[in-house]
């Protein structure tokens, strides 16, 4: 009796345990709570993963915008460039750094022509010649004295714009705003460097835009360096974005190119010294005849025939001189 009530007992114990059990495992979740914190928990991940989504979203959509400024940036400047023409007379007398005006250009040209005609008609050149003499003297002499400011005045402004650059770079990592870095520049850097910054600067102060002023020293100095720099202004004007490091890129830029530039020079020595010997042996052997034999060369200014060779060979040797030239000269 007693051992089938034990086993009653004990068969009752562990239907209750067992019932117990599973009362534990599928009703104790909703007793304790735990269940909301679930809903809570996949709730807040559900906002997080939205708010994300809604954040990625919007940082696309900044990007695509800024893409479209820089672009639109870029067009810009790309049909102002192309809308340049080869500029006048007095630009270029500023690009050369000569404070002239045209004006005293024509008063100039004209003692060239002078000096010229004077010396070929003071040596016995026929008439002809003097005029010859006197139009490239007067014509051709003054723009080659431009050109050769404007290119000795380029090199110098180049071997100090990337230094330039740095010192707008370090300004800027530093804290200083864009104008007073170029403001520093405009009063410590080298000439002509000085110069340019320094109109940037006047032409601030009189109220233009510091994208717009930039852009003016490209006129000014017209130049893929300065072009460049002129584009990473305003884009940051326009869209923003890291600055210093933009200019610190533009910088490593600047440098590389003046190291082709100078590798191609050394390259292209050896070929411009034979350039030179060749063109200058028909002259140097002309001298020479005259020197020794005045009167077997001498036909050549004193017979009509003599005039058309001297003038057919410089003519060919013109074309000669502008082949080699092009042969020589690279571009990059």
């Amino acid at each position: 009796m007693l051992g089938a009530t034990a086993t009653a007992l004990a068969m009752a114990f562990m239907a209750a345990v067992a019932v117990g059990g599973l009362a534990w495992v599928f009703l104790g979740p909703l007793l304790s709570g735990q269940s909301p914190a679930e809903k809570r928990v996949k709730a807040l991940t559900r906002h997080q993963g939205n708010a994300l989504t809604s954040s990625v979203r919007n940082e696309l959509a900044d990007m695509q915008k800024r893409r479209k400024q820089l672009a639109d940036t870029l067009k810009e400047i790309e049909t102002k460039n192309k809308k340049r023409k080869r500029p006048p007379l007095r630009a270029r007398l500023a690009q050369a750094g000569l404070s002239w005006e045209i004006n005293t250009f024509v008063i100039v040209s004209f003692v060239f022509a002078a000096v010229g005609g004077f010396v070929a008609y003071a040596v016995g050149a026929p008439l002809l010649v003097v005029l010859g003499v006197v139009l490239a003297a007067g014509l051709g002499a003054p723009q080659w004295l431009v050109n050769y400011l404007i290119a000795r005045r380029t090199k110098k402004f180049l071997n100090e714009f990337a230094n330039a650059i740095d010192v707008i770079v370090r300004g800027v990592k530093a804290g200083l705003p864009l104008a007073d870095c170029i403001r520093v520049v405009a009063a410590e850097a080298q000439e002509p460097v000085r110069t340019e910054f320094r109109r940037v600067i006047e032409s601030q102060g009189v109220g233009l835009p510091l994208a717009e002023a930039v852009e003016r020293m490209y006129e000014r100095m017209p130049l893929p360096e300065v072009n460049f720099f002129v584009i990473v202004v305003a884009i940051q004007q326009k869209a923003g974005g890291n600055l210093s490091e933009a200019l610190g890129n533009l910088s490593k830029v600047l440098r590389d190119r003046r190291k082709m530039r100078q590798k191609i020079i050394a390259m292209s020595q050896e070929a411009k010294a034979s350039a030179a010997i060749i063109g200058a042996l028909p002259v140097v052997v002309m001298l020479l005849v005259f020197l020794t034999s005045p009167e077997y060369i001498s036909l050549l200014w004193q017979e009509q025939l003599g005039h058309i060779m001297l003038v057919a060979s410089a003519f060919w040797m013109l074309c000669g001189i502008l082949v080699m030239r092009k042969m020589i000269n690279f571009d990059f």
